[in-house]
């Protein structure tokens, strides 16, 4: 346990100054749905395999024992899958996120000795800390997306990564992104921006959910949630984000695992999502 932390009487290390989660950035309520298709969304599965196939490119398995936390980690999915493809070599294993409920309940899906952390993004407590970080679409939500990006800089040790997933190309920008609390999207322009101003080295950016972005574009068209009360926006956004039918979710989980080693192998030209792996310089001052 870091020193920064406590061991509260829930399992959950919280810091010494209580934090308080904010829900315009991203709202309590969704961790439910969150919740519910973690583990079997087409999308998630798709994004689980090509950030597996990007972190063993980095850190092969046998290359010793790894400090890893999932920073916004919500309700403990992308931890529950390291953890099971990749079993032993991520200790300590922990999920932080500012949001207690989506600790308390990502305790039902994680590993025994996973470690839980409540944490603030703006103010992590760490220093030389972690030998992997993650920020998995969370940066995209965040007022001070470069703040977050120097934040975990400092929790990294020397030679530590960190792996970045956002939406991509404000040409996809939808009625989604607006119910999402998305501030924005990314380019691997803006990755190589972030990594410089955060002291970070960008070693690669690339797209990913190619082939499936077409398909993506036109489900997005013509819709919008302008008029629409909060009751309203939330329907859609539980009716959007479900697992779709077996019949349709079955044959698009295969098209995106295809992207796993292709857009490893080449690089997509565009995509919906963006990966970005960046590593703190071990002679880095900054």
């Amino acid at each position: 346990m870091n020193s920064a932390y406590t061991l509260a009487s829930d399992g959950i290390n919280e810091p010494a100054s209580p934090i308080q989660h904010r829900d315009d950035e991203y709202p309590e309520d969704g961790f439910a749905t969150l919740w519910a298709i973690q583990e079997r969304h087409f999308w998630y599965r798709g994004r689980h395999r090509f950030l597996l196939h990007a972190l063993d490119r980095y850190r092969p398995r046998g290359s010793g024992l790894l400090a890893t936390v999932d920073l916004g980690g919500g309700v403990g999915g992308w931890v529950r899958y390291l953890a099971d493809r990749r079993p032993g070599q991520h200790q300590p294993l922990a999920l932080a996120d500012s949001s207690r409920t989506a600790l308390r309940m990502a305790g039902g899906v994680l590993h025994a000795g996973v470690e839980r952390y409540q944490i603030d993004l703006m103010n992590l407590g760490w220093r030389d800390h972690w030998d992997v970080a993650f920020l998995l679409d969370v940066i995209e939500h965040l007022p001070n997306d470069l703040e977050a990006l120097r934040q975990a800089r400092a929790a990294l040790k020397p030679g530590g990564l960190l792996f970045v997933t956002t939406p991509a190309f404000q040409q996809f920008w939808s009625y989604n992104d607006d119910l999402a609390l998305h501030l924005r999207r990314y380019t691997r322009a803006d990755f190589v921006r972030l990594g410089e101003q955060a002291g970070l080295h960008l070693c690669d950016a690339r797209y990913f959910m190619f082939l499936l972005s077409p398909l993506y574009w036109l489900a997005r068209q013509g819709k919008g949630i302008e008029g629409m009360t909060e009751a309203q926006k939330m329907g859609l956004m539980h009716k959007t984000h479900q697992v779709p039918s077996a019949l349709l979710n079955l044959p698009l989980t295969a098209i995106f695992a295809a992207e796993t080693p292709l857009g490893h192998l080449l690089r997509f030209p565009w995509g919906t999502s963006v990966l970005g792996v960046f590593r703190k310089q071990i002679t880095s001052k900054v």
